[in-house]
This record gives C-alpha cells, structure tokens and sequence, in this order.
C-alpha cells in the first residue's frame, strides 16, 4: 500500500519554510508587492481544491462534515494570519522607509498554522471518507493565511 500523505506533507513543510525564511528578513513595506504571493498561492489553491473535490467525488459525494471541516480550515487560516500580523516588526528605515521583519513569535505561529492545518487536513479526509481534499487545501490555507497577515501588516505599515 502506498503513502498517500508524505507527499503533501513534504511539500507543506518546504513551503512553509520558504514562507517563514522570508518572513524572518528585514524587508521594506511594499504597496503591491505582499500580496503577489497571496494572489499565486491562491490560484495554486483554487486548482488544489478543485482536485480535492474530484478525488473525493470518484468514490462518494461529498459529504457535509468534510465541506464544515474545509471551511473552518480557511477561517482558521484567516485567525493565523491576523495573529501573525501583530508579531511582525514594522518601523521607519533611515530613508523613511517603512520596513517589516518577523519575530519568533511570527516563526511559532507559522509552525503552529501548518500542524493545525495538518491536523484539519488529515480530519477533512477522514470525514470525507475517501480523496485529498484535505491535503489538496493547503496552497488556499496559506494563501488566505498569508493574505490576511498581509494585509493587516500593511494596514499597519500605513498608520505610521
């Protein structure tokens, strides 16, 4: 019998680590550029639930406590990225710059958001009986995850 989650697994753990290495550098505050990677994790995240949802239609529809589970999944995902946003460090640069950089605070809840996910994900599938749905979730929980921190980051940045 084959593995089915090591593959994802690995895949979330290298992302999330890029993720968490960008997010530890100190970088300027930019009015477009922290939404790019939302944007592409979300289009990444529209085609992985669009797969989730046909592995889990081949054997049975989709049931109710899956399509629950999904949905507080990414409102999980929106809780993480609000709370990461108040750990980030954000400041004037000598050049009146406004720059950001993540704490370890920031880098524990990223570790936190990605076990939670793992946890929902694997919980997802279960309930959906058969399929990925779960697992495939994972680039639509960082997108919102991200997005949301984003966003409330720069919300921030622009009241300084």
């Amino acid at each position: 019998m084959q593995n089915t989650t090591s593959g994802p697994a690995l895949i979330a753990v290298a992302v999330v680590g890029l993720v968490v290495r960008q997010q530890l550098r100190t970088r300027p505050v930019r009015r477009t550029g922290s939404l790019i990677a939302p944007v592409v994790l979300g289009v990444l995240g529209v085609a992985g639930l669009a797969f989730g949802i046909a592995s889990v239609d081949e054997h049975d529809p989709l049931t109710v406590p899956a399509v629950v589970l999904l949905v507080a999944s990414l409102a999980v995902a929106a809780s993480f990225g609000a709370a990461r946003a108040r750990t980030v460090q954000i400041w004037r640069g000598p050049g009146s710059e406004v720059l950001r950089k993540g704490t370890a605070a920031t880098t524990g809840l990223w570790f936190a958001s990605a076990a939670t996910h793992i946890g929902l994900a694997l919980w997802t599938d279960r309930a959906a009986g058969a399929g990925l749905l779960g697992a495939a979730s994972l680039y639509a929980y960082l997108a919102i995850g991200l997005g949301t921190q984003n966003l409330l980051v720069r919300r921030r940045a622009a009241a300084l």
